[in-house]
């Protein structure tokens, strides 16, 4: 796991993308919509300007009392957040997502373009896979013996 880049963790998948005068409950109805924990939020010219979590939403609006419909995203996203590249080692991904204290990180091209989002469940998943392949080998070893 350690050893594959992010860009093959991240694939072909869709992430979501908003503008920073999005209100924040739009962007709760998309990340549910779309099954995401995290949106990141673009300027005209789609290059990062922040990221907008399910902790910022719960944490810096709801918790907060503000008015999810009128609340626009950029006064609750997470400004200028670490990043990593697509051609990065997903373990060290990890490892900075861990210093960071973060469960997202959007991953950028070299002009600051949202690539897509890694997460912390991406290493969970990997692992489910690995684990997956191991018992198969250990039912066909059990087999032939």
């Amino acid at each position: 796991m350690p050893t594959r880049k992010v860009s093959k963790v991240l694939g072909n998948r869709d992430f979501l993308a908003v503008t920073p005068a999005t209100p924040a409950r739009d962007v709760a109805v998309m990340m549910r919509a779309a099954g995401q924990g995290a949106a990141v939020v673009v300027d005209r010219a789609g290059r990062l300007l922040g990221i907008c979590t399910e902790r910022d939403l719960v944490f810096r609006v709801m918790a907060e009392g503000r008015d999810p419909g009128a609340t626009p995203v950029r006064t609750v996203m997470s400004s200028d957040p670490q990043t990593v590249r697509a051609d990065m080692l997903f373990g060290h991904a990890l490892h900075l997502m861990y210093e960071a204290g973060v469960r997202h990180m959007p991953v950028v091209d070299g002009f600051g373009r949202p690539l897509g989002i890694v997460s912390s469940r991406d290493a969970l998943s990997l692992e489910i896979a690995h684990l997956g392949r191991e018992l198969e080998q250990r039912e066909c070893i059990a087999a032939i013996l």
